[in-house]
């Protein structure tokens, strides 16, 4: 875990927490060392963390803390709200969860009447599609992207036959009935789009590819006509 993402990881066990946390039950939680710990702690105090305690008694977040660059318009939260609702039922089940924590991260550091806003905002994303099997390999694979990994995907073809194709990923779109991989194929040393209910099983290599994501996506636009705003 990077260190940006633990302290962030730490700003959220001490939020939610309804009593102060020892520097020992953090350490274990994060599964870091407790030296690292402290130093955390003091880090996120200087950066103006309202964090009381101390080593041996515990530590809690101050009610009320709000973090300065968190502050939204009531059309931005609206926006930020509808996007992690669809987040909830349209991505991974790990992506949507980390979609409800920002939200719930989000909301922590708004003032009153923009928490209430939120709350009572009335906006939903219903849940109107039938109910599908759970594409196991989304999670690893998003880490693939982001890792610029290359994968071997077991995929069947048009005509019902699996075929193992060495793939170079690097996007991945979320239509409303479906989830489409964008990825450069060695088989067809071209760019393939590869759907997600074909996908029988996935490897990742940890082996990068030669070209880094934003150079594929450069080729890939200019050759589909495609926009990074849409897939049309």
């Amino acid at each position: 875990m990077s260190r940006p993402a633990r302290l962030l990881q730490l700003l959220d066990l001490l939020r939610c927490a309804r009593q102060p946390q020892t520097g020992p039950a953090l350490a274990q939680t994060l599964q870091v060392s407790l030296r690292t710990v402290y130093r955390d702690i003091a880090s996120l105090r200087e950066q103006g963390a309202a964090i009381e305690g101390d080593p041996g008694i515990g530590f809690e977040m101050r009610p009320g803390f709000l973090l300065p660059p968190l502050m939204f318009n009531a059309d931005e939260l609206e926006a930020l709200l509808l996007g992690a609702r669809w987040a909830s039922l349209q991505a991974d089940p790990q992506l949507a969860r980390a979609a409800s924590a920002a939200m719930d991260r989000i909301r922590s550091a708004l003032p009153l009447e923009l928490r209430i806003a939120v709350d009572t905002s009335g906006l939903m994303v219903p849940n109107m599609q039938p109910a599908t099997q759970e594409e196991t390999w989304q999670t690893a694979l998003r880490r693939a992207i982001r890792a610029e990994h290359k994968v071997v995907l077991v995929y069947e073809d048009q005509h019902g036959r699996l075929t193992e194709r060495l793939v170079w990923p690097f996007a991945m779109a979320y239509f409303d009935r479906s989830r489409v991989v964008s990825a450069w194929c060695e088989l067809r040393q071209g760019f393939r789009h590869f759907r997600a209910d074909r996908v029988h099983a996935m490897q990742e290599l940890q082996e990068r590819y030669p070209h880094s994501r934003h150079s594929l996506i450069q080729r890939w636009l200019a050759e589909t006509g495609y926009t990074l705003n849409g897939w049309s």
